[in-house]
């Protein structure tokens, strides 16, 4: 069984890591990147997500400065996105120490770039980020739908969750990293049949995105039951950045359930030498 991640994500604005509900109420600031992305290396989490929320709204470019500070003092996978629109913006992400970086507005308008991107630097250096909700003018005898959202969850494309998401594996994208707005921030759980949906349809990973906020969330969408997510991973912010719940606790609760998650929570002397924190090599 393939272990399970738990990847922490940072919501930058100007600098600052913030998180909203569904993407535009009760904005709350949450702290310094690089002292968040510190302490979520010490709880050993598997990766952390850095998106620049508001970059491609606002038609600003990248934030290296964030990215190349964090990755001089952290060691663990890191995935960068907002403002990257071109092939050379990729590369100035991964030179600044990004490992993946997140598509989102810029490939639903240049859908050609997730296979340039792949080529160039390879699928598993590519992630693609959807915003989705929930599309309330579906037929309630038809299946449920979900709309794709871009800049920064501004804009219905009126494209299909479903269609994009298969449609982008194509392409060449490495990962779906799968945002649902109806979910986010509330912390009412994850959109578990939204994530399930696309998680059937494609054979790349997915993380789950948007609504974690008990123990039981994060067992129900990495579940691979029928009424599971079937999620590979997944994403939270809020309850990690303002304590709710800490990796630790939440790799603890998932081993103690059967969900398989690194390191070995069962046995400590098989986690591993703590991480030092410095330069990466």
């Amino acid at each position: 069984m393939l272990a399970k991640r738990i990847i922490p994500c940072l919501d930058v604005q100007h600098g600052r890591v913030v998180k909203n509900v569904r993407f535009f109420e009760d904005h709350r600031d949450a702290g310094d990147p690089l002292v968040l992305a510190q302490r979520y290396e010490a709880q050993q989490a598997d990766e952390l997500v850095f998106y620049d929320i508001t970059a491609s709204f606002e038609g600003r470019g990248l934030m290296l400065d964030v990215a190349a500070r964090v990755a001089e003092q952290v060691m663990m996978p890191l995935t960068v996105g907002g403002g990257v629109s071109d092939l050379s913006d990729f590369r100035q992400l991964l030179l600044a120490g990004a490992d993946k970086i997140s598509l989102n507005s810029s490939a639903v308008r240049v859908p050609e770039l997730i296979r340039r991107a792949s080529d160039h630097h390879g699928a598993q250096c590519v992630m693609l980020s959807i915003d989705a909700k929930r599309n309330p003018a579906a037929h309630p005898n038809s299946r449920p739908s979900w709309n794709v959202y871009v800049g920064g969850g501004r804009i219905d494309t009126g494209l299909d969750l479903l269609e994009w998401a298969v449609r982008g594996q194509m392409l060449g994208a490495g990962e779906i990293c799968l945002n649902v707005m109806d979910a986010d921030g509330t912390r009412a759980g994850f959109d578990l049949e939204a994530t399930r949906t696309v998680a059937r349809a494609v054979d790349i990973p997915v993380i789950a995105s948007g609504g974690a906020g008990r123990l039981e969330d994060f067992r129900e969408v990495l579940s691979g039951g029928a009424d599971g997510g079937q999620a590979d991973a997944a994403l939270a912010a809020s309850v990690f950045h303002f304590g709710e719940l800490s990796v630790p606790q939440v790799k603890a609760y998932l081993h103690a359930q059967g969900v398989a998650v690194r390191p070995d929570w069962h046995d400590p002397e098989r986690a591993g030498p703590e991480r030092t924190q410095g330069a990466r090599q």
